[in-house]
């Protein structure tokens, strides 16, 4: 389906999703200010948007986030890329990752608030957490289903190690690799949120809980809005990212 054919639909979905919430409001019997309507909500977003507040704020969600979740991606993909060539040294660490992985990050938050004070910091460490463990696996597990051949002819051309990785590996698995960007950077941004709402004082989980503070649950409802158009737009992003170094490897689109 071509985009000019999507456009229409993902708008219907918008209006549908506007109208039921809408409806519940009305039906309900809801107080505005406990369950805000869409045109309450669509004020407080306007507001926040013509005073500009706002976009200090999502400037330095987004610099946290880009920050934790490119050093995630970096390091458990370097990781991942060697720890799949090192089957005996996964099987050790295997059983460690499996037993933190399940750990939420906001559990660690008491000791990286400890540790890194209040700030950038510790939403950037919550958000490195929860995309590291999803990009590890899926390299990991990429790298051991990478065809034995490719490996073979790399051999044969008596390319090093890194070059191996690199040129060989790295490409090949990529694909199985994307999907765990995917994972991580959804569970990144939703652990972004959480994060800045417990050592940090700007950004969107900050205000939402300044706004929630204050019973302006417009003002939240508006923030969560802005939350979700940003992290389709994200997902939109890794979505042409993954396209883009398909297209440079000569891999599926």
């Amino acid at each position: 389906m071509t985009k000019t054919k999507k456009f229409p639909l993902i708008v219907m979905g918008f209006v549908l999703l506007i109208a039921v919430w809408q409806m519940v409001a009305v039906i309900g019997g809801h107080q505005a200010a406990l369950f805000p309507p869409p045109l309450k909500v669509g004020a407080a977003l306007v507001s926040i948007i013509v005073d500009g507040s706002i976009f200090t704020h999502i400037q330095i969600s987004l610099f946290r986030f880009f920050t934790g979740y490119v050093t995630a991606v970096f390091v458990a993909v370097l990781l991942g890329l060697v720890l799949g060539r090192l089957p005996v040294v996964w099987q050790v660490l295997d059983p460690v990752v499996q037993v933190l992985r399940p750990v939420s990050p906001i559990a660690w938050s008491p000791f990286i608030v400890l540790w890194f004070g209040i700030g950038n910091m510790p939403a950037i460490v919550i958000i490195f957490i929860a995309a590291f463990f999803p990009v590890l696996l899926s390299t990991v597990s990429a790298v051991k289903k990478v065809d034995q051949t490719y490996l073979r002819i790399a051999a044969n051309f008596e390319m090093s190690q890194v070059e191996t990785l690199w040129k060989i590996v790295l490409p090949a698995s990529f694909p199985m690799i994307a999907n765990g960007l995917h994972m991580a950077l959804g569970s990144a941004w939703i652990f972004l949120v959480a994060g800045e709402m417990v050592g940090a004082q700007s950004g969107l989980g900050f205000l939402i809980v300044d706004a929630r503070n204050s019973l302006s649950l417009d003002l939240v409802m508006a923030c969560i809005v802005i939350i979700g158009v940003l992290g389709l737009i994200l997902d939109k992003g890794i979505h042409y990212f993954e396209t883009w170094v398909n297209r440079i490897w000569g891999g599926t689109q």
